[in-house]
């Protein structure tokens, strides 16, 4: 059966970051998957409009590169979630999803540090809320590096491991085009720092490589 797989990401790169390797597998399957971008991930720092566009531009390469549909952008500044009135990112992304009509919806682990991430999640589980008759059967946290291990509130535990030994390269090939939003190692959000991670999670299930998910709904 087809699945019609939605990626709830705060900022362009969360979505490789946390699932590229995942992503890329649903969509070699033949499932539809459309990645949704909250924020611009840039209006946070010194910026321009052509930043903006640029960070855009390298989103749409990098669900190219995964397969995906073209993303789409809600446009909500970076690192400000916190001063929108939630009503309004929820009734956004419900929006998409009436539209869509996903079963399987990835998102943000809700106690990551950074508070676009947990806003996302959040409004994110209000708009899937299991209404009868919802067609979102699974719902999935994925962890991004430097916010998630970063959290000193509920650690990640994860429950679901999705073996990427054969799209891991996939996965940094859309990572390159976000390269500058990349760092040395040996800060969390490098290049070796994703490789350790995809590896460390293989091993915890004896896998050779792997991404590392919670659950937050499971419907059979």
């Amino acid at each position: 059966m087809k699945n019609k797989v939605l990626v709830l990401a705060a900022h362009p790169d969360d979505e490789v970051l946390g699932c590229g390797g995942t992503i890329f597998k649903h969509s070699s399957n033949g499932d539809d998957v459309q990645i949704v971008f909250v924020s611009d991930g840039v209006s946070s720092r010194n910026f321009s409009q052509d930043d903006i566009d640029s960070r855009k531009i390298s989103a749409i390469k990098a669900s190219k590169i995964l397969g995906c549909f073209e993303p789409k952008f809600l446009d909500f500044q970076d690192n400000k979630l916190d001063r929108v009135p939630i009503l309004e990112i929820i009734q956004k992304i419900e929006g998409i999803i009436t539209s869509f009509n996903p079963n399987i919806i990835f998102t943000h682990f809700p106690n990551d540090l950074n508070i676009d991430h947990q806003i996302t999640s959040q409004a994110a589980m209000t708009a899937c809320r299991p209404l009868p008759g919802t067609n979102v059967k699974e719902i999935y946290f994925f962890e991004v590096l430097s916010s998630t291990e970063w959290s000193i509130n509920k650690v990640f535990k994860a429950n679901k491991f999705v073996d990427i030994s054969e799209t891991f390269d996939k996965k940094i090939q859309a990572l390159e085009v976000y390269r500058d939003e990349m760092r040395d190692f040996p800060h969390a959000r490098s290049f070796e720092g994703v490789e350790s991670l995809s590896l460390l999670r293989g091993a915890n299930v004896g896998l050779y490589r792997a991404e590392a998910f919670v659950i937050a709904r499971y419907l059979s």
